[in-house]
């Protein structure tokens, strides 16, 4: 068995009280003390900080980088800007995915590419088969560069003490900045994976990353470990790679389009000519795919967990991709937040297309059948500064 890796923040979470897992073959923290709920609950009423060091980061520079990039991935390079990031997907030669990824352009002549933590050498792998028909290259700077997000209301407010009351970036989101941050540099990305109206992605040089970590907590931040991010982006209906994305229960192949995201990811401009599974993937956009992927949530009392067999009159449908218990706040009438708290039992499923937003289906919860419903989301997003769940099923 290989020895896991480590990111430079390793010893903080360990000094903080963390549980650490292997997660992807990095050792990482899967929650604090203080636990998985209060962790969420804090990202969505203050400020949550996370070390998301251990996802790979890929500089890809020379001639032919757009051309490569162009055929590799499902965005429309050409289109990206200095100053701008976009999300994409990395397809397979039969329509699925590699992995999903963020091309980020924060100068004209290189990209750097963020992929999934556990993916990083596969997609690599997958790089090299068409690398070579191109003037440029891929260098692997995972280990010297790292990266924390910095979520919730409280973020901005946090973090232009550590800009010096300059704007940490323009107001759209994935636009891209440089910051002088108390003498260092820091390059941020309005983006995040937690669906807070308000957050950021750091990076910075990792002999820098602890100084900044530990900044963030002085200032109100509080650290965030994977229990909590995964409560988080499910909540924020964000898809995963190896649950919403991949292979499915039964070890087939995923199309892209069965993701809503896809319509965001895939383009089919002219300027990007033939990129991998280009037509399949347009049929899957045109025909649509037999089965989907939608937010689900459960009726009964219960928890549905990843992998549970899903019916519509007793028949089978598909299987929960993603599930479990997520706590929220209150508001009162007027959006103020409340101190009282809630759960309920939210998921994704990937399950047949003809079943509608109607529909009550069923989970097999440890053989027993549980009620449950497909949702438009989890989340209301639109509402800054906060972050709402949507309770309305």
């Amino acid at each position: 068995m290989s020895e896991l890796k480590r990111t430079p923040l390793y010893d903080a979470h360990v000094a903080a009280g963390a549980t650490m897992v292997d997660f992807g073959g990095w050792e990482m923290p899967i929650q604090y003390p203080t636990g998985i709920v209060s962790e969420h609950l804090y990202d969505r009423k203050h400020c949550g900080i996370f070390d998301v060091s251990h996802m790979g980061r890929l500089i890809v520079e020379g001639p032919e980088r757009v051309a490569f990039l162009q055929k590799v991935l499902s965005s429309n390079v050409a289109a990206l800007v200095p100053g701008r990031a976009q999300y994409c997907i990395i397809p397979t030669e039969t329509g699925g995915a590699v992995d999903d990824a963020y091309l980020y352009m924060y100068e004209e002549d290189r990209y750097m590419l963020i992929v999934n933590a556990s993916n990083t050498d596969k997609d690599l792998e997958h790089f090299a088969k068409y690398l070579p028909h191109y003037d440029c290259t891929i260098t692997n700077i995972t280990d010297t560069y790292s990266s924390i997000a910095v979520q919730g209301p409280d973020a901005e407010k946090i973090l232009k003490v550590l800009s010096g009351g300059v704007e940490i970036s323009g107001p759209r989101k994935n636009d891209l900045n440089e910051l002088n941050m108390e003498g260092r540099t820091v390059r941020v990305s309005k983006t995040g994976y937690t669906g807070d109206p308000i957050g950021w992605e750091l990076f910075t040089d990792a002999a820098e990353v602890n100084w900044l970590w530990h900044r963030l907590i002085e200032l109100g931040a509080q650290p965030i470990a994977l229990g909590a991010r995964d409560t988080l982006r499910l909540e924020a209906g964000l898809p995963l790679y190896g649950h919403e994305m991949g292979a499915d229960a039964s070890g087939a192949e995923m199309p892209i389009f069965a993701v809503s995201l896809a319509k965001f990811a895939v383009s089919f401009a002219e300027e990007k000519a033939d990129f991998i599974a280009k037509d399949i993937l347009k049929a899957q956009k045109e025909n649509g795919t037999a089965k989907k992927v939608v937010p689900i949530a459960l009726i009964d009392r219960g928890v549905m967990r990843a992998g549970m067999d899903i019916y519509k009159d007793d028949r089978h449908i598909g299987w929960v991709t993603s599930g479990t218990m997520v706590p929220y706040y209150n508001f009162d009438e007027n959006g103020q937040i409340l101190d009282t708290t809630g759960k309920r039992s939210i998921g994704f499923a990937y399950i047949d297309s003809a079943v509608s937003m109607d529909d009550v289906i069923e989970i097999d919860v440890r053989g027993k059948r549980l009620k449950a419903k497909p949702v438009t989301r989890h989340m209301i997003q639109n509402e800054p500064p906060y972050g709402k769940a949507d309770v309305s099923i």
